[in-house]
């Protein structure tokens, strides 16, 4: 960042990705982060998000709030999952930039790539052809907000600029048994499973589809360094550059648990796309690179899970 001094407002503290970058700024020294609960702010209604920003002057805003799910999530509520990200980001770069917000780093995701992008995927590929079908209400959303960003800072010369992750993971994550995301979803999974002395589990598709992951504290580094940046792109991707097949993720996640039964597919339900992998070279050659690797990060992530679980605070939103 600029300065540790900085009034910084986290938008979306109480997720997954918002928790970790509070833990992030608060240990490199960061005194002054805003953070409101959805009981002080609704960012879906713009009133509230205009007067929150005239009252709280925050100088940098990271923001990280979004309505999230996986391909089941998706599929059943397009609705409001266009709807509801498309205003959050709208009503909350208008208000920054109408209350003098100078920097302004927007979360999107790597399903704004289309279906059929390249691969690795580069921030060039950006609105070259079809969107996922699966996800394409959140994507379209997501495009909506870093298009905003890229516009703002275009016309008023604001660094409004965004950072696309490829699938996140790690502690405080959703694992919602119809709604989570693959990982979450097979860590809850795999874990009922061995509590109930089950011989098998069922994932979901063929298991083919490869897929890259991100443990949510490198998210919050590259976060971190980004604001460190005096002009960075208007779009970067933030990846691992390691990619595993569903079925590779679940026998690691069935590892990690000590599930040691069988794990069967089921091609009646959706695969979604079949690779991707983003390009991170542009954040790698700025100085920034993943330290936690896949199966430590998993380990991570099921400590996280049981002790949730335990003291009855497992995220199910």
């Amino acid at each position: 960042m600029q300065s540790l001094n900085e009034r910084v407002f986290i938008a979306g503290h109480r997720g997954m990705v918002g928790s970790a970058v509070v833990r992030r700024l608060k240990a490199a020294g960061c005194t002054q982060l805003i953070l409101a609960e959805r009981s002080e702010l609704d960012l879906c209604r713009q009133e509230q998000v205009e007067a929150f920003f005239q009252r709280s002057r925050p100088e940098t805003v990271i923001f990280a709030a979004a309505r999230v799910g996986g391909i089941l999530a998706n599929a059943s509520q397009p609705a409001p999952f266009l709807y509801e990200n498309l205003v959050m980001a709208a009503h909350a770069v208008h208000a920054a930039w109408m209350s003098g917000v100078k920097r302004f780093l927007y979360l999107g995701s790597s399903c704004i790539y289309p279906r059929d992008a390249p691969q690795p995927i580069p921030e060039s590929a950006l609105l070259t052809g079809p969107l996922e079908r699966t996800n394409e209400a959140y994507a379209i959303a997501k495009i909506a907000g870093l298009k905003l960003c890229q516009f703002y800072r275009q016309q008023y010369g604001v660094t409004y600029h965004s950072v696309m992750p490829t699938n996140l993971y790690g502690p405080g994550d959703n694992y919602h048994p119809d709604h989570s995301h693959v990982l979450p979803g097979l860590i809850r999974r795999f874990h009922e499973a061995q509590a109930a002395g089950k011989d098998s589990v069922t994932i979901w598709g063929t298991g083919t589809p490869r897929r890259e992951f991100l443990h949510v504290d490198d998210l919050a580094a590259a976060i971190e360094h980004l604001l460190s940046l005096d002009d960075p792109p208007d779009v970067v991707n933030a990846g691992s550059g390691h990619e595993v097949t569903i079925r590779e993720l679940a026998e690691i996640v069935a590892e990690v648990v000590g599930f040691t039964g069988e794990i069967r597919t089921d091609p009646d339900r959706p695969d979604g796309v079949a690779r991707k992998l983003t390009d991170s070279t542009w954040l790698r050659s700025a100085g920034w690179s993943p330290r936690i690797g896949l199966r430590e990060g998993i380990a991570m992530a099921y400590e996280d899970f049981r002790a949730r679980l335990a003291g009855d605070r497992l995220r199910t939103v």
